[in-house]
Formats: structure tokens, C-alpha cells, sequence
């Protein structure tokens, strides 16, 4: 996949291209890491429908003059916010957990993406995980690509 495919022009606030867009789709990084404080709440008709409350898990740099912090992740779930934003989508997207993120215990759901990037559940595995800040966790690829 070159740049100036279709898919990237509908992923806005790219970290670093050169990097994200590549022939097998465009890697997502993570912005923000949050811990459910409060339950959310679903119901049939939508009327006691209420979000979670959730609290932002802090970053620590590893030296001083880091541009950068990393996230000490215990073991258990959390919610991810990525940085990109889809745009004008004409097909629906399939997003899914980078090979590294899934080989380092960690992960979130594959999904179908149909008009903006939700924030994602991700679980990590008992022994925890270090993650840095604009990480590369998810690829988004056009439906049915292999």
C-alpha cells in the first residue's frame, strides 16, 4: 500500500507516515490509556443508556529529557484511545490488533469500522505490559484484504 492510497487519505493525524502506511494497511497508534472507575450502562430502548467514567492511567518518562512517557500496565482491562481519526469512509474498515501488541500480552477486539474509531477495550495479560506513548497497537486494512 503507497501513501497515496484511498485508504490513507481517510486516516487523518498520522504520527509519522512513513512508518504507519505501509502494503499491508496503516499501523494506529495509541494516545491515551484509560481505567474504567465507574460502570457504564446499557439498555433496550436507550433511554438509560450512560457512558463509564474513566480515568486516564498517567505516563512516566524513563529519563528526563524524554520526549515521551510509557504506561506501566498491570494485568487486567483497560480503554485505548488512538490519535488518528477516520474521514469520509467509503466501505466499511477492518481494524485489528498489531502482531506485536498480541505478542507482548496484550490485545483488543477485531472489528469492522464503519465511520470513526471507537475507544477500544485492550486486556493485558497477568504479567503486565510497558507502553509507550504514540505506540503502534492497532492496523486498520480495507475490508477483505488479506
Amino acid at each position: 500500500m503507497s501513501a497515496d492510497h484511498t485508504l490513507a487519505e481517510s486516516v487523518d493525524n498520522l504520527v509519522y507516515e512513513p512508518v504507519q502506511v505501509h502494503e499491508h494497511g496503516i499501523d494506529l497508534t495509541v494516545a491515551a490509556v484509560y481505567e474504567v472507575a465507574a460502570p457504564g450502562s446499557i439498555d433496550f430502548g436507550g433511554d438509560e443508556l450512560a457512558d463509564a467514567d474513566l480515568e486516564p492511567v498517567p505516563t512516566e518518562l524513563a529519563a528526563p529529557d524524554d520526549e515521551y512517557g510509557w504506561w506501566d500496565l498491570e494485568g487486567g482491562q483497560y480503554v485505548i484511545q488512538h490519535n488518528e481519526f477516520l474521514t469520509g469512509l467509503e466501505h466499511p474498515v477492518q481494524l485489528q490488533p498489531r502482531n506485536e501488541l498480541l505478542a507482548r500480552g496484550g490485545s483488543h477486539p477485531s472489528m469492522l469500522v464503519r465511520d470513526h474509531l471507537p475507544l477500544m477495550p485492550l486486556s493485558v495479560a497477568d504479567g503486565g505490559l510497558r507502553l509507550k506513548e504514540n505506540a503502534r497497537v492497532s492496523t486498520v486494512t480495507t475490508f477483505g484484504d488479506s
